[in-house]
């Protein structure tokens, strides 16, 4: 190799150890990207409804927004702030009391099986496994209670993520002020020959993370509308709080849906069995309608994600760059499926089969 080849080389590694010791600021970046398409589809709908300048449109969304902020922070945050503190305290009570369940069926099995009184020591072994004593159910109330301060980031650094936030909207309203002039920034960044071809790709981009975010609001709400319908029949507490986290966890697939039946069940339980097994078909009924109805309806023409894709992304991504990339893995698997299929399918690969068929 020539000194410009090993020089092209070793600039390329420092470019990427760079952007790699800058992944949580580019991933900030990406998240004030994705708020600044939805402030974008807002705005075009104001705009055009309204028939108003850009300008004008983004004040009145603000504006519009702010005022759903206050009526939510008025209205729905302090009945759902005291009821999910009371929340958190019963799922590690119904995590003690599924436990003391377990012991009791487990003991009386035992007796069926072995026909005696003392069968139980047949099964020490299995015994051994589940904590039975108070000393190991308190232990396992305060880990769970631990576990989901850690998982919820009530134990986070709450300025930094103050911080985090404001910069994250203030680049995504600057952004929806001037989407063209960004658009044209990033196309400048690309070899004169494609810069055409990579305009229609970020427009792509756009379009498809738009519709992902209309279909993901619109399904969170009937999710959200279908689950404090449900618990409401079925007489289970905090019927808000639970009825909110449905909702807000729907935007994380797979893993959202499954702990947002734990905070229901370990209520209904606390209350009577019959009830955690009755919210369980509830929640298992409601995301089959979100997941072969309401989904489909609101998502015609959206970019359907491939089911292994998601759960690649969402792994990968939470490895890389923690909970907001749990949070973001979704839109960037929209946008790298679309990446993959104009650039690297559409652009590359196509043309190489077509120049083989031709030769």
């Amino acid at each position: 190799m020539k000194f410009g080849q090993w020089l092209g080389l070793a600039a390329t590694g420092a470019a990427v150890a760079l952007l790699w010791s800058l992944r949580d600021v580019l991933v900030q970046v990406f998240a004030a990207i994705v708020l600044a398409m939805a402030l974008c589809t807002l705005v075009g709908f104001v705009g055009r409804q309204l028939r108003c300048s850009r300008s004008l449109a983004l004040l009145l969304s603000l504006l519009g927004l702010l005022v759903l902020l206050v009526l939510g922070v008025t209205v729905l945050i302090p009945p759902f702030a005291a009821q999910f503190a009371e929340l958190l305290t019963k799922v590690p009570a119904a995590a003690a009391l599924l436990l003391k369940m377990g012991r009791s069926a487990l003991t009386e099995t035992a007796q069926m099986i072995y026909g005696r009184q003392d069968a139980t020591l047949e099964l020490d072994w299995l015994q051994e496994i589940l904590p039975g004593s108070s000393d190991g159910s308190a232990a396992l109330a305060s880990g769970l209670g631990e576990g989901l301060n850690r998982l919820l980031g009530l134990a986070g650094n709450l300025g930094g993520a103050v911080l985090q936030l404001l910069f994250v909207v203030a680049v995504s309203v600057m952004v929806a002020l001037q989407p063209t002039a960004y658009r044209d920034v990033a196309v400048l960044l690309v070899p004169s020959f494609y810069r055409r071809r990579f305009r229609q790709v970020l427009d792509s981009c756009g379009a498809a993370l738009s519709d992902w975010m209309v279909g993901v609001l619109i399904s969170s709400c009937c999710v959200a509308l279908l689950s404090g319908i449900g618990l409401m029949l079925l007489g289970v507490k905090l019927v808000v709080a639970n009825a909110l986290l449905a909702g807000l966890l729907n935007v994380i697939p797979n893993v959202g849906p499954t702990l947002s039946t734990v905070f229901p069940m370990s209520v209904a339980l606390l209350d009577a069995p019959w009830k955690a097994v009755a919210v369980l078909g509830l929640y298992f009924v409601i995301q089959h309608l979100e997941s072969y109805l309401i989904t489909p309806s609101v998502m015609q023409h959206q970019l359907k994600l491939l089911p292994g894709l998601t759960l690649s992304a969402q792994f990968l991504f939470t490895v890389l760059f923690g909970p907001l990339g749990l949070l973001l893995a979704l839109p960037m698997a929209v946008c790298l499926q679309v990446i993959v299929r104009e650039v690297l399918i559409h652009d590359v690969l196509d043309p190489w089969k077509r120049q083989r068929q031709a030769a």
